[in-house]
C-alpha cells in the first residue's frame, strides 16, 4: 500500500520547510530510515527520512520550493501501484509550491496584491508542478556549498564547480557568487539590473517573526557597565601559554570563552536573571543553559551550552567552537539550539565597542559584549594605559527589575576583573 511522504516538523518552531535537494529519484528503492531529501528548516538543514519501504513513486515538490508542515511532498509504494486516490484528496494534498527564484529589474516595485484564495484540490490528479529554474551545467563530483549559495546558483544558472569557495574547507558561500558569470543558456536579467529580489530563507523568516515578537511586546530596559580587563587578559595569556606546554591538543581560550564562563557563574549566583517569561508565571531555572549568538551566512542562530555553570573554561571553549562550526554548516540538531535560559552576543571581534541586543523570548535577558579597547585610565592618581570592555544587558522588565539586573552585572564585572574567582 502506498504511503505519503509528508513535510515533517523537523524543529520545534518549524511551520514550513524548503526542500533543498531530493536524495532519491522517482523509481529508486526505499528502505525505512533512508534519507529521501534534505529540508531547510527555520534553523538548519535537516534530513527527511523514509517511514515506509518500497520505491519512490512520485516527487510532488520540486527542489528549491517551500511546503507547509504536514503537506504531501512525495509518495512511496510498490512499482506500478495506482496512487491517484492518494493524490486526489484522500488525505493531505501538496502545498502550493513557492519557487525560490530571484528577480531583477529597474521598475519601481508594485504595491502588494491582496492574498489569493487557496486553490481547491483536484479530485483525481496531483496539483501541477511549478516549473523550477533551469539547473546549472553538471560538474564532476559534488561541490561543497552552503544551501543559500546552492539555491542562488541554481536561480542564476551558475556552475558551482567553476567557483573557488572562500568558506570553511573551500565551501562556496553566497559572496563567492557575486563575481561569477551565469552559465550559457541561463535566463537573462532585466535591462539595467537596478535591483535584485532574493526570497527569504526559512531562518530569515523566523528571525523576522521572532524579533517582532520581542521588540514590540517585551518591555525592555538596558544596563551598561565597563570592565577593567587587564587581569583577565593576563590570565588568558597565561592559560594559553600553559596549554602550549601541556600534552595533547591545546584549546586556545578566547575572551568570549571567559565571558561565557563568568556569565554562567554570575547567573548561578543570581537565579532571578536565569528565567523565562511564561505569560501566567515565571520559570526560574536551576541550571544555566547558556545560548551563544553565532552569525551564519543568512542569519543568526543561538546554539546552547547546556549546564554551563558546571563546565570548566576549557570545556566551554571546546563546546562553543564545535557548536559554532556545525551551526555555520547548518547541521545543528533542534535540541542543540533550543532551551537556552540566557544569551550572550559578542561583536567585539568586529571592532564594535558598544551595542544593545534584542532579547530572545522566552528568555528574560541577553548580554551584549563589545570589543576590548586600550585607553587611558586613572590608577592611584596617575593616567596609565588600560584595557576596557563595555557590556550591556537587555532585560525583560516583567521578570528582571533594575536592581536585580544591576546586581547581576556587578557580580559579573567582579568576576572578570578578578578572574581567579572563576576557579572557586
Amino acid at each position: 500500500m502506498a504511503s505519503k511522504v509528508l513535510m515533517e516538523a523537523l524543529s520545534p518552531t518549524m511551520e514550513e520547510g524548503r526542500l533543498v535537494e531530493w536524495k532519491k529519484n522517482e523509481g529508486d528503492p526505499i528502505r525505512i530510515g533512508d534519507v529521501i531529501a534534505e529540508v531547510e528548516t527555520d534553523k538548519a538543514v535537516m534530513e527527511l527520512v523514509a517511514r515506509a519501504e518500497g520505491v519512490l513513486l512520485k516527487q510532488l515538490v520540486p527542489a528549491g520550493t517551500t511546503a507547509a508542515v504536514a503537506s504531501l511532498v512525495g509518495v512511496v509504494g510498490q512499482p506500478g501501484e495506482d496512487i491517484s486516490d492518494l493524490l486526489g484528496g484522500n488525505g493531505a494534498t501538496p502545498a502550493p509550491a513557492k519557487p525560490a527564484a530571484a528577480t531583477t529589474g529597474t521598475a519601481k516595485p508594485a504595491p502588494p496584491a491582496p492574498p489569493a484564495a487557496e486553490p481547491a484540490a483536484q479530485p483525481a490528479s496531483p496539483r501541477p508542478r511549478v516549473p523550477a529554474a533551469p539547473p546549472p551545467p553538471a560538474s564532476t563530483g559534488r561541490t561543497k556549498a552552503s544551501p543559500l549559495a546552492r539555491k542562488v546558483a541554481r536561480e542564476r544558472g551558475i556552475d558551482l564547480g567553476a567557483i573557488a569557495g572562500s568558506g570553511p574547507e573551500g565551501r562556496v558561500i553566497l559572496r563567492d557568487l557575486d563575481s561569477a558569470a551565469p552559465a550559457a543558456g541561463a535566463a537573462a536579467t532585466a535591462p539595467g539590473g537596478g535591483y535584485q529580489d532574493v526570497p527569504l530563507t526559512q531562518i530569515r523568516k523566523t528571525i523576522a517573526r521572532r524579533l517582532a515578537q520581542s521588540i514590540g511586546p517585551v518591555p525592555t530596559f538596558y544596563l551598561t557597565t565597563e570592565v577593567d580587563m587587564d587581569r583577565t587578559a593576563e590570565a588568558r595569556d597565561a592559560l594559553n601559554e600553559a596549554g602550549k606546554r601541556g600534552s595533547g591538543e591545546a584549546v586556545k581560550i578566547s575572551f568570549n570563552d571567559i565571558v561565557m564562563k563568568a556569565t554562567a557563574a554570575a547567573l548561578k549566583a543570581h537565579p532571578a536573571c536565569n528565567a523565562w517569561w511564561q505569560d501566567d508565571h515565571i520559570r526560574y531555572w536551576n541550571d544555566v543553559h547558556l545560548s551563544v549568538a553565532v552569525a551564519i551566512e543568512d542569519g543568526l542562530i543561538t546554539p546552547v551550552v547546556r549546564n554551563a555553570d558546571r563546565k570548566s573554561l576549557r570545556e566551554i571553549s571546546a563546546e562553543v567552537r564545535e557548536l559554532a562550526g556545525r551551526a555555520r554548516e547548518r547541521r545543528l540538531k533542534p535540541e542543540e539550539y533550543t532551551g537556552g535560559t540566557f544569551s550572550v552576543s559578542n561583536l567585539g571581534m568586529f571592532d564594535i565597542e558598544h551595542f544593545t541586543a534584542i532579547i530572545n523570548p522566552p528568555e528574560a535577558g541577553i548580554l551584549a559584549v563589545g570589543s576590548i579597547v586600550e585607553q587611558p585610565v586613572v590608577r592611584n592618581g596617575a593616567v596609565v594605559p588600560g584595557r576596557r570592555l563595555r557590556m550591556t544587558m537587555s532585560c525583560d522588565h516583567r521578570v528582571i527589575d533594575g536592581a536585580t539586573g544591576a546586581a547581576f552585572l556587578r557580580t559579573l564585572k567582579g568576576m572578570l576583573e578578578n578572574p581567579l574567582a572563576l576557579v572557586y
